[in-house]
């Protein structure tokens, strides 16, 4: 996401930009139908995109960078670019932080262990945001920390996390929470979807953004017994807010 997001806006101020996805599949984490149109967009706006790409080696040099990586079809390759970014996510900041008899249980990956009311191993300590399991949003240890708050006075409080929602921050803007249609279909759970596209909406006829290179619209996946909206994602200008 992070890379996509400053990939395409250094493409858009004329830069030449390489991107190397080592996932065969294009924001996957995205419903397909938005994936698809972000994917045909991206590749009309010039940004070239490689999927499947690990990259196996960078040798740095006084007037560049050449990097050697890996396709499963297409085999190895070499790059030589003048700046690299390297985007692979983030990690929570956990060394160091806890002595070993806290009774504080960090995981291999240096998560702090909760469960699903955030209280760790030790009496009366919790843990919120990005030091624990979850994705590393601000909005979500926003709610994490109201939850505890709560906890902590004697009141009820809970976190439903397959409500959170995400934002990828490009042009057109990526949106979507709760499940994709793959995941409902998954589920067995009988469903229906339906679309509607951004040229019919007012407010996005206003901003003289109905279409642009993309095909922009909002698609929300309900069940058919009783019609709970299940995920709903958006591709399209603001798409975010």
């Amino acid at each position: 996401m992070i890379g996509l997001e400053l990939g395409s806006v250094w493409r858009r101020l004329g830069a030449e930009v390489v991107m190397l996805e080592a996932l065969e599949s294009f924001v996957p984490m995205a419903d397909g139908a938005l994936s698809k149109e972000a994917f045909k967009h991206f590749r009309k706006l010039g940004l070239d995109t490689r999927l499947g790409a690990k990259v196996t080696g960078a040798k740095v040099a006084k007037n560049g960078v050449t990097l050697t990586y890996e396709q499963q079809k297409e085999g190895t390759g070499t790059l030589e670019v003048d700046k690299v970014i390297v985007a692979i996510g983030r990690k929570p900041y956990t060394e160091k932080l806890l002595a070993k008899d806290t009774g504080v249980e960090v995981d291999e990956r240096g998560f702090i262990v909760v469960d699903a009311e955030c209280r760790t191993g030790a009496k009366n300590v919790w843990a919120i945001g990005d030091v624990v399991r979850g994705p590393m949003l601000a909005h979500k240890g926003k709610e994490e920390g109201v939850m505890v708050a709560d906890l902590i006075a004697g009141q009820y409080g809970e976190m439903n996390y397959k409500v959170i929602p995400s934002v990828i921050y490009t042009a057109p803007e990526i949106a979507w929470l709760g499940l994709t249609e793959v995941q409902v279909k998954e589920s067995g759970r009988p469903y229906k979807t339906g679309t509607f596209p951004f040229l019919a909406s007012g407010r996005a006829r206003a901003m003289e953004a109905p279409a642009g290179f993309a095909k922009t619209f909002a698609k929300i996946v309900a069940a058919s017994d009783d019609d709970e909206i299940l995920g709903v994602h958006l591709i399209g200008p603001m798409a975010g807010s």
